[in-house]
């Protein structure tokens, strides 16, 4: 199913949500955008960030965190559904195309709430994340490479593409229910948690997972 377009943002990431999501990410600089401002380091908490961006202001009761959570989320469910959407027709077993159908309503109700807590936040619903290839996000490569594949290729594809979102999106989710603030985003990240682990647990059943996921 398709969505609006997003407006893009400036070619650089902002120069404080990008540190923020490192931090929730655990990884470094260069593994995901780059940011003019001085990462931060490892280990630091992400409750002490500096002040939001310039083009998100979120409200009273919301940090940083939650902001970079719910405007990483968002598009990474997004490109999930294009993905989602060509598995659902394309795959070549019955039980990946239903978990594919099954995971694409999943993900199309997390973005009923998720757009909602954007606006609650005073975020504007842009992607601060086109352009960039954040850990976890289905890019536009993939599904290139997804709409050319066939068969058994395109089967491996959708596998190890949607079990690294489930992962980095779960991983992220996790550090939103430990570092945020707001009592709504944490509580949808916790459901969003749930969702993944089940989801993964199904994914490593299914067949074909286990020659290509290794």
């Amino acid at each position: 199913m398709s969505h609006a377009t997003r407006s893009r943002p400036p070619t650089a990431c902002l120069p404080v949500v990008a540190p923020i999501l490192l931090a929730l990410l655990g990884l470094t600089a260069s593994a995901g955008c780059s940011t003019t401002s001085e990462p931060a380091p490892a280990a630091s908490p992400v409750r002490t960030a500096a002040a939001p961006s310039p083009t998100a202001s979120p409200s009273a009761s919301s940090t940083p965190t939650d902001a970079a959570w719910a405007q990483l989320m968002t598009p990474m469910n997004e490109k999930a559904l294009a993905l989602l959407t060509l598995a659902a027709d394309r795959a070549t077993e019955p039980r990946l195309r239903a978990f594919a159908t099954r995971l694409h309503s999943g993900q199309e109700a997390e973005l009923g709430r998720l757009r909602p807590l954007l606006a609650r936040m005073g975020l504007p619903d842009t992607d601060v994340h086109a352009g960039h290839d954040m850990p976890g996000m289905v890019t536009e490569a993939d599904l290139e490479a997804a709409g050319a594949a066939e068969g058994a290729a395109f089967d491996r594809l959708f596998l190890t593409g949607i079990r690294d979102h489930l992962r980095h999106s779960a991983q992220v989710s996790r550090s939103e229910i430990t570092a945020g603030a707001r009592a709504d985003a944490k509580q949808l990240a916790a459901a969003l948690v749930t969702a993944r682990e089940a989801a993964l647990t199904e994914l490593e059943g299914l067949p074909g997972a286990a020659q290509a996921l290794g």
